[in-house]
């Protein structure tokens, strides 16, 4: 039997005179008089309006609770009071039955179904079956699967082949913690869910297919935060033989834009060739190597004028090292309440404190650290090009810490004071040029800087150099790209080290030798002995994509069923406990119980 001729979405004056079927759920019922009363009927597609107008239906319709879904049959007619606001405004249906398909078991809903935004998040994560029932909500999640939809058009288009890759996988380092999944067959061992199909999109490289791609889910083990979902993601994973840089900047400047441009809240996206900015380049121009390009403010670096003004955060004598930037930022009209309430804003981010000193309108320094700044003043005005009524804000400590603090005041400034930011639009660069290796932070030796299988810029030559002590390993470049949009980072990728030779050397630099590499990465070690082509590659992240183009803060909020914060699914329950069986079978011993108790002891 079919349940509806029509959808609430769909009649229109036209349809006036008709007798129709609907489905769906009863959103609300306004009782006017004794036997009138409005009713809204809601699905997938819209809203219809029903009007009530005898004791029959209005005794039918009285004891439906909220959220029930419904079958209503009757008859449309144009409405007196027209709402030009609603798709269907212009008619009613006028039942002559209704049918009740799914009562709604409660008179309380744990929040209002068009208001359910407001509610507290964890209320929306645990009925999130309610929450997608809000038109706000669900239009997210229609977005996400328009964008990729037209992923994976343009993808194919481009002669990319959809090859899925495994989900049970073995574990091995590539930057996050890794879920385990423990073998009933094996005991003792454990596969691993796939961080990213990094090694089995290379392997199909050697394995001979030219141009991967996959909407890919990676699993990591990390913590969430406003662009980052905790346990799961989704990434338009590439990969592409016989390539170079160049060959994937070209599709994805290509693939892009024009999605952006159709899908995006802003309808303005950067056209190819998108900007690039060396990584060391963007770190002093812009404290970051995530800018925001719609934001016109830049980092200068101020160490040798004001290192010895005689403040003690900038005295290189009582802080060795120090680096000193500043940001120079026109028509910031604030009061001092707004600047320290900014400023504090921007500490909290960078874990630094920043500083400042405006020029006023007759050319004199006040504000701030004014005082310190004044017996080097015209070297400051210089060096920055100041007018009066600029305002300078300023980091200081070490390098690293310095380029930070000064990186959140361009994007706390840029998005704060007007003039600065042309937010309707979405800005794409490329950060090129990464370094190969790093000091790393707690071990003090040498270690790599981000893809251990990025190819060396200069190849096997220049680590040669390195080992020689002819150049400085912290020197090296490698193939290594980043693609940012708006200030968010939306992938990484790298024209890959597909040599064993040159990949053996590289992580001797690090002092593993050929044997860590064979232990660590098998697989991809051993195809490499048997001629890769080269290969490049990229994963855009969907979710990320996606929050961007619907406006939204929280990736959370396009994600059907996302965890919270503390990775937990509060609506499944998960993680849960287990039977005792079930342990068994996998030979596990869990050990939970007994350590609280230790801990309670």
């Amino acid at each position: 039997m079919q349940s509806r001729t029509h959808t609430c979405g769909e009649l229109r004056i036209a349809d006036a005179g008709k007798t129709v079927t609907l489905a769906g759920w009863l959103e609300n019922m306004r009782i006017v008089a004794g036997t009138l009363a409005f009713a809204v009927l809601r699905d997938f597609y819209g809203t219809t309006q029903i009007v009530i107008e005898n004791e029959e239906m209005m005794a039918a319709f009285r004891d439906i609770t909220k959220e029930s879904t419904i079958q209503v049959n009757g008859v449309v007619r144009e409405r007196s009071s027209k709402n030009p606001k609603q798709d269907t405004g212009d008619i009613e249906v006028v039942p002559q039955s209704v049918t009740v398909l799914g009562r709604c078991r409660y008179n309380e809903l744990p929040f209002e179904i068009n208001h359910s935004r407001e509610a507290d998040e964890a209320v929306r994560l645990k009925y999130r079956y309610l929450d997608l029932r809000n038109p706000e909500v669900k239009k997210n999640i229609i977005l996400r699967t328009k964008v990729v939809a037209a992923l994976r058009k343009a993808m194919m288009d481009h002669d990319f082949l959809e090859i899925t890759t495994p989900i049970l996988t073995a574990s091995s380092p590539e930057g996050a913690r890794d879920y385990l999944v423990p073998s009933r067959k094996h005991p003792g061992k454990f596969y691993a869910l796939p961080q990213a199909p990094q090694q089995f999109k290379q392997l199909l490289m050697t394995a001979g297919f030219d141009r991967y791609f996959q909407i890919a889910p990676c699993f990591r083990d990390e913590d969430a935060r406003g662009d980052r979902s905790p346990g799961e993601f989704y990434q338009l994973d590439m990969e592409m033989a016989f390539a170079s840089q160049e060959d994937v900047f070209a599709i994805l400047e290509d693939v892009l834009p024009p999605i952006f441009s159709e899908y995006g809240t802003y309808n303005r996206a950067s056209s190819a060739p998108f900007t690039r900015i060396p990584y060391l380049e963007a770190m002093e121009k812009y404290g970051t190597d995530k800018p925001d390009l719609r934001i016109d403010l830049t980092v200068k670096d101020v160490t040798d004028t004001l290192k010895d003004c005689g403040f003690g955060p900038f005295s290189s004598s009582e802080n060795s090292g120090v680096v000193i930037k500043a940001v120079v930022v026109s028509g910031f009209e604030g009061s001092r309440k707004l600047i320290d309430k900014t400023l504090a804003d921007v500490e909290v981010q960078a874990g630094s404190k920043p500083y400042w000193f405006r020029i006023d309108e007759n050319g004199e320094l006040v504000g701030g650290i004014s005082k310190f700044v004044l017996p080097v003043k015209d070297a400051v005005v210089t060096s920055l090009g100041l007018k009066n009524g600029d305002f300078v804000a300023l980091g200081s400590g070490k390098k690293t810490q310095a380029q930070k603090t000064a990186g959140v005041l361009v994007k706390t400034l840029g998005a704060t004071v007007p003039g600065h930011m042309d937010k309707e639009q979405y800005s794409f660069c490329w950060i090129v040029d990464f370094p190969m290796y790093e000091i790393g932070e707690e071990s003090g030796e040498l270690e790599f800087c981000h893809n251990p299988f990025s190819m060396p810029s200069g190849g096997l030559d220049t680590l040669l150099k390195a080992e020689r002590g002819e150049i400085d390993p912290l020197t090296i470049m490698a193939d290594q790209y980043d693609l940012v949009v708006n200030g968010i980072e939306l992938s990484s990728g790298a024209v890959r080290n597909h040599d064993p030779e040159i990949m053996v050397k590289a992580f001797e630099l690090v002092n593993l030798g050929e044997e860590d590499v064979k232990k660590k990465f098998p697989a991809m070690y051993n195809a490499f002995c048997y001629g890769a082509p080269p290969h490049a590659g990229i994963a855009p992240g969907i979710d990320r994509m996606v929050m961007l183009l619907a406006g939204e803060e929280s990736i959370r909020e396009i994600i059907p069923f996302p965890m919270n914060k503390n990775a937990q699914d509060v609506m499944m329950g998960a993680p849960g406990e287990v039977t005792q069986k079930q342990l068994d079978e996998l030979h596990i011993a869990c050990t939970a119980d007994e350590e609280e108790k230790t801990e309670l002891s």
